[in-house]
This record gives structure tokens, C-alpha cells and sequence, in this order.
């Protein structure tokens, strides 16, 4: 349908407002947007009816670039964070446009300058607004500065009481010597001194004056800055408590449509309510993640008689019951392992690092950053490095190796389901990295890898490349000398909700077992970051993972319970049930995603009868004594001042030599940030940004001229891009479209030959 003629832009007193053609992207081209030229601020909007709620994008005149390209085509830059490629309607529009563009950088860039009462660099304005990280000490600066000015400028004043004395003592001091009857030389010298003097004291008297100026105007104005600043200090509480207030008001409506919507929910006869396990859509807004109501437990555990395997089985109470029977010698201890003699003990072939420098106290607006990027994809937002930690999220991924010891002990299992435990073990050590780590991996670049090799150490190596750019994904693949693979392709939805992140890992993780050839599947859980606007930074994880044995038909289901105000639960619980493929429980795991996880012997389950005011049924298992399946290291010495990092992120980015040139080792801005160097590390990523993006425009231009060449429009993808040591092929198990990896990279690193890989940096 052909659009509207576009009306000619209109002024209101400050404000401009009119139709101008932006530029998208190669496939869209120009589209027409509403801008509004308001206060020194360039926005734009898709209609005038989003003007009153959503907002696509501002610019600040005050430090813009304006630059005209040809009669109806204008650029508007600030610095390369943000660049607008406009097309009026005319030549004379776009003129009038300019115009107006130009009065107002003008303006704004003067009122920049000439603002007394800005507070630019104590203002509380300048503070953290989420967090809390630096207001503290950014505010004692502030005051210290004031100290520092009153007391120069009472300095001045003395110096200015001083010279006006001792000037009037010369004046006198001199006259009398003029008066005095001297003749010849003497007389001369005393004029020729008294001409001097007389020159002195007209320049002293300026400079009294200037002075005196100088010190009516900085007392006035050092009024009028600690006014500013008491009144920016008392907004700005102001505003912390509204938004407090409104976020508890938010969560009591949650929590009061909660409570009407679980009346109405469908209980299956275990008595989980809700959708099917793990199926809940990641583009829900109305799905949060904090303050959830206590859910009532699937299940009830309590200890059995240590004799029981002694006893019959039979019904009991006239309940249903399960006798597990697959062993007959059940006991207290531990899982059993095959009894095969230790290999020799590996010796590292290098010290590893265990510091890396202390992270820089550099304050950041988060608000001013955040405010625009509500319900955006968080992988499309430019950031700065501040908020993130100095290594990228394929090394993040290798961090899912912290603990592949549990791995080891898998493989040497003889049940599928004690084994089954140790994955399920491993699956939640995962999370225990993240408890602290607040800050957010660096974006891996398109064709960007990252290798761990430990195979001296604890015999396995693992390598991790980007596949994908939009939508960003990763490919990773581990191989283990004793006896293990795993591979992975993980694609990270985020999305920014106003008070808290998500972050959705989407992707299937496979863990294959060499001995056994047990081949395990599982998916992540949801993670959320919460106080992004008020109060201080911290992550819960939520959500339920169902492991798979694709071998045995085996099944783990683990429940990740979410934070909650009233739950007389420890926090970060997660509990879980290993069955076979008959649905009968052999051990209930339990414990916590960021300390330890325990398992129980399942001796007998029984189904209850209606238990609580809903009628849920729970399911009763007897157990044996609780035993230790793993627990978290400690962190190391001084970890809260090297972003929480454990002892093997300290080493991930440490440097490596015959690591290919795309590795992530090798990444200049990661670097830079890890030195404490952020503003260069800032304009480092902002090139490397650029680069990547003139890529692939390179590239969609390639595959633009070879459909053009091939006359067709089907089977030529805009952007040609294929991974280099992962080849895209449909999973065998989950039927997923996956990347797999095709083997090269350690025969290649072993030749020192890397003339394939691409220049990302």
C-alpha cells in the first residue's frame, strides 16, 4: 500500500517534529520513522501514536556529528555508538532539517557549557543507580573537592588582604623618602623608584579588584553548587523509594494473581501443577522468576529401616508401595565403582596463574544505559565494558568443566543409574560459578574459538567456536582420555524486564559415555538477574531439567525451586528423582545449585493418599542415609576484587602460545579490560564491533552477486558464513539442527599451521 505524503516538518517553539526516511538494514532499506527534535534530544518513533510509550531511539545533539551526504541524504553520529542515516523527502526539507539541527546542537552544547549548576562531576545524578557500587565514594569525592575550592578560595583572600597591606606600607614608606631633600643621583633614583611603585600599586589595586570579584562569584556559586547538589540528593532518594515502593507493589500483585491462578490449575495425580516440564515460553512477559509462592514439595522423604532390605515386601497401611529391587545388598555406602587400578598421577606441564588484577572501582550510570534497552534482546544492546568481566562466553562455557571429576566418576560407574547421579551432580555444578558473577561474558565474534587443554593435567581438552552471530550461538565439544565426550550448541536469549534479566540458554546438551555408550541428554534452566535498577546486583537460578538416558530409557527430573520471600526452604534449593524406564525411583538427589548435592537409596515409595487443603497427592520414599555427591570449592584469596572469578576462570584467559590467532586469549579489548585499562578497552570493542559488521555486509554482498549470477532466489543465503572446525547436521538423538564438531583443530595447532582461520581481530 503506497503511504501518506509527508507532511512538511513542523516547529513548536524548541521542539521540530516531522516524517524522515531511516535507514535499517540491506534488506528493508529505507523506512519511514516520526522524529522529534526536543531539548538539544533527536528521538524517533515508527508512528506519532509511540510517542507516548515507546521510544526507538535518541540521540544528544550536544556531542553529535552532522554531516550531509548528497541533496536529500544527511548522517547523524555520536561517535560511533550510534549513527542515523536519514533521507528527507526533498531537497528543501532536508535544508530545513539541517537548519533546525544545527540551532539546536548549537543551543545545546551552549547550555552544556555555560550551566553553573550542572553538577557534571559530583551531581548524585552521575551515581550508579543500580547496584549501589561507588555512590559512596564518588559522593565523599564530591565533598572533598568543595573542601578543596573553600579552601583555595580563603587562601585568595588572605593573599588579597596581604598585598593590600603591605602595598599601603611601600605607598607610605616611599612618600616619606619623597619628602626627604635629596639632590643629584640620589633624587633621581628615589622618582625612578616612586614611578615603579606608583605602577605596582595601580596593578595591585587590579588585581585586588579582579580578585575580590573573583571571590563574591565562587562564594555565590559554591552556594548555589551545594544547593544543586542537596536537591539532587534528595531526588534522587525520592526516586530509589518510588521505585521500591513500585517494585513491592508489582511483586504483591504477582503474588495475589498467583494465589487466584493456582485454584484453577491442573493437577496431574504426582500433584505438579502447571504446564509440561520445561515447555514454558521464553517470550512470556508475564513470566517472572522471584518472589514466587512456596511451592509445595512433589515429594516426602524419610529415613527407612536400615534392616528393611530384610523385610518382605509387601502393602503396608493399605498404601500402594514399590519395593526396589534391582539390588540386594543395599547399603549406606557410597556409589559402587569399578575397582580398576589408578593411572598414573599427571603432572602439569605449567604453573597456572592465580591472580589477575584487581578490578578498577570506575562508577557507571546503569539507568542512563538501561532505561532504552527495555525488552530489547540484551546481545543487541552496545555495552560497555563495565558491566562486563574480562573473559568471553565461550570461555564461560568451559567454566561447565570446573568440576569434571564428577565425569570421571561417571565412567567408571557399573549402573546406568549411579551413574545418572554423577551427571546429574555435574549438570547442577554448573550454576555454582554464577552465585557471585554479576558481570556479563563478552560477546564472542563470528568465527571467534577458544580451546581448554588439560589433557596433562586432568586428561581432557575441550574446544569452543561461534557458529552464529544473529541469532548468537556457540558450539562446544570436550573429549575426556578417561573415558567421556560432551558436546553442546547453546544459543542465549536474554531479555531486560525493568527490575530484573533473563537470560534463557537454549540448546541441548549431550554427554556420551565410551564404556557403557550411555548417550545423556539436558537442557538449562533459566537464569535472572535481579536489582538491575535498585539495590544491590544478585542471580537466582529457576526452572526443571529433565536428564535422558537415550541407552536405558533412565530419567533424572531436577527441580531448580525459585527464590521466595516465605519459603522456609534454604535458598537455591534443587531436588531431583533418578527412575528407569519404568518410572520406578532407585534415588532421590538433594541439595543446593551453589554448595552441595546429596543422594538418598530410594528402599520403598508409596503413594500417599489427599494430602494439604489443594488434594495434591505426594509420593513417599524411604531412603537410607543421605550421602555427598559433590560440593563447591572454595573460592580463592581475594576472589570479591577479581569479579568472583574461581581458580580455573583465573586461568582461562591467561596467556597461551600455538593458540589459534582467532582465539579468545587473543581478543585485544578482553585484554585490555583484564589490565584495568577500560577506556581503551571500551574503543577497542567498538572497532572490533565495526569490523565485524563490515564483514558481513561483505559477505551478504557476495551472496547477493551469486544469486544474482544464478538468476534465483532460493538456495543462495544472504549470509554465506560456515563455521571452521564445526559442520551444521541434524542431531540423531533430538532431531535439533546442530553444529558438530568435524576434527582438525589439534592436528592443526600440532603443525603450527593456521593459514585457514579468519583475521576477527
Amino acid at each position: 500500500m503506497s503511504e501518506p505524503k509527508s507532511p512538511t516538518p513542523t516547529p513548536a517553539g524548541d521542539t521540530y517534529k516531522g516524517w524522515v526516511f531511516k535507514w535499517t538494514n540491506y534488506i528493508k532499506g529505507y523506512q519511514r520513522r516520526w522524529f522529534v527534535l526536543s531539548n538539544g534530544l533527536l528521538s524517533y518513533y515508527r508512528t506519532q501514536a509511540e510517542m507516548g510509550h515507546t521510544c526507538r531511539g535518541t540521540i544528544n545533539l550536544a556531542t553529535a556529528v552532522i554531516s550531509v551526504d548528497d541533496a536529500c541524504n544527511f548522517v547523524i553520529s555520536n561517535g560511533g555508538a550510534q549513527t542515523y542515516h536519514l533521507k528527507a523527502s526533498s531537497e528543501v526539507e532536508r535544508q530545513r532539517w539541517i537548519t533546525a539541527l544545527e540551532l539546536a546542537k548549537a543551543k545545546a552544547a551552549r547550555m552544556q557549557a555555560e550551566s553553573d549548576d550542572s553538577g557534571d562531576d559530583f551531581s548524585p545524578s552521575s551515581l550508579p543507580v543500580g547496584g549501589g557500587q561507588g555512590g559512596g565514594p564518588q559522593n565523599l569525592e564530591a565533598q572533598s573537592t568543595l573542601r578543596t575550592l573553600g579552601s583555595k578560595v580563603e587562601d585568595l583572600s588572605t593573599c588579597n588582604d596581604l598585598i593590600s597591606k603591605h602595598g599601603s606600607a611601600l605607598q607610605r614608606s616611599l612618600s616619606e623618602l619623597d619628602s626627604l631633600r635629596l639632590t643629584g643621583e640620589a633624587g633621581d633614583k628615589i622618582r625612578q623608584v616612586t614611578e615603579r611603585a606608583t605602577l605596582f600599586r595601580i596593578t595591585s589595586n587590579a588585581m585586588i579588584n579582579a580578585c575580590r570579584d573573583f571571590l563574591a562569584l565562587a562564594q555565590s556559586h559554591s552556594k548555589r553548587w551545594q544547593k544543586a547538589l542537596q536537591a539532587e540528593r534528595e531526588q534522587r532518594v525520592r526516586l530509589e523509594e518510588a521505585l521500591e515502593q513500585l517494585a513491592k507493589q508489582h511483586n504483591h500483585l504477582e503474588r495475589a494473581f498467583r494465589g487466584a491462578g493456582q485454584a484453577h490449575s491442573i493437577v496431574d495425580n504426582k500433584g505438579v501443577a502447571g504446564p509440561g516440564k520445561g515447555e514454558a515460553s521464553d517470550e512470556d512477559d508475564d513470566n517472572e522468576f522471584f518472589d514466587a509462592m512456596e511451592d509445595a514439595p512433589e515429594f516426602i522423604t524419610v529415613p527407612a529401616d536400615p534392616q528393611f532390605h530384610k523385610r518382605s515386601s509387601s502393602n503396608t497401611s493399605g498404601l500402594n508401595t514399590d519395593m526396589c529391587a534391582d539390588d540386594q545388598s543395599l547399603n549406606e555406602e557410597p556409589l559402587a565403582m569399578n575397582q580398576e587400578s589408578p593411572s598414573q598421577e599427571l603432572v602439569p606441564l605449567r604453573k597456572r596463574r592465580t591472580r589477575i588484577p584487581d578490578k578498577p572501582n570506575y562508577s557507571l550510570n546503569l539507568w542512563s544505559i538501561m532505561k532504552n534497552c527495555i525488552g530489547k534482546d540484551l546481545s543487541k544492546i552496545p555495552m560497555p565494558v563495565n558491566f562486563n568481566e574480562p573473559i568471553s562466553m565461550l570461555q564461560r562455557l568451559s567454566e561447565d568443566l570446573e568440576y569434571h571429576e564428577l565425569l570421571d566418576k561417571a565412567a567408571k560407574c557399573h549402573s546406568s543409574l549411579e551413574q545418572m547421579c554423577y551427571v546429574a551432580a555435574f549438570c547442577v555444578s554448573a550454576y555454582s560459578t554464577t552465585v557471585y558473577r554479576t558481570g556479563k561474558p563478552f560477546n564472542p565474534l563470528l568465527g571467534e574459538t577458544y580451546e581448554l587443554d588439560r589433557r596433562r593435567e586432568s586428561g581432557y581438552r575441550s574446544l569452543c567456536e561461534q557458529v552464529s552471530h544473529h541469532p548468537p550461538a556457540a558450539a562446544h565439544h570436550a573429549i575426556s582420555d578417561r573415558g567421556w565426550t560432551l558436546r553442546q550448541e547453546i544459543t542465549v536469549a536474554s531479555k531486560f524486564r525493568g527490575k530484573y534479566l533473563s537470560i534463557m540458554p537454549l540448546g541441548t546438551i549431550h554427554a556420551i559415555f565410551e564404556k557403557s555408550s550411555n548417550h545423556y541428554t539436558w537442557k538449562k534452566v533459566t537464569t535472572t538477574v535481579h536489582n538491575i535498577i535498585v539495590g544491590k546486583l544478585w542471580i537466582d537460578q529457576s526452572g526443571e531439567i529433565d536428564i535422558v538416558n537415550h541407552t536405558t530409557g533412565d530419567r533424572c527430573h531436577l527441580k531448580f525451586a525459585p527464590y521466595s520471600y516465605f519459603s522456609r526452604d534454604v535458598a537455591r534449593k534443587v531436588t531431583g528423582v533418578v527412575m528407569d524406564k519404568d518410572g520406578k525411583a532407585h534415588y532421590v538427589l538433594s541439595g543446593t545449585w551453589d554448595e552441595k548435592m546429596e543422594f538418598s537409596r530410594v528402599m520403598q515409595s508409596s503413594r500417599g493418599g489427599e494430602n494439604g487443603t489443594e488434594g495434591k497427592q505426594k509420593t513417599v520414599y524411604q531412603t537410607l542415609k543421605a550421602r555427598e555427591l559433590w560440593k563447591r570449592n572454595p573460592l580463592p584469596d581475594g576472589a570479591e576484587s577479581m569479579y568472583y572469578f574461581t581458580a580455573l576462570a583465573l586461568t582461562l584467559n591467561e596467556p597461551e602460545e600455538g593458540v589459534a590467532p582467532t582465539d579468545s586469549r587473543r581478543r585485544p579489548d578482553q585484554r585490555l579490560m583484564e589490565d584495568g585499562r577500560w577506556d581503551e578497552a571500551n574503543g577497542e570493542k567498538q572497532r572490533l564491533e565495526e569490523k565485524q559488521r563490515s564483514a558481513r555486509r561483505e559477505r551478504e554482498r557476495e551472496a547477493a552477486s551469486q544469486r544474482a549470477s544464478s538468476q534465483s532466489e532460493e538456495g543462495a543465503p544472504h549470509d554465506a558464513y560456515k563455521a571452521l572446525w564445526f559442520e551444521s547436521c541434524e542431531d540423531q538423538i533430538t532431531g535439533e539442527q546442530v553444529h558438530i564438531y568435524k576434527g582438525g583443530y589439534w592436528e592443526t595447532k600440532e603443525l603450527g599451521s593456521w593459514e585457514g582461520c579468519p583475521d576477527i581481530f
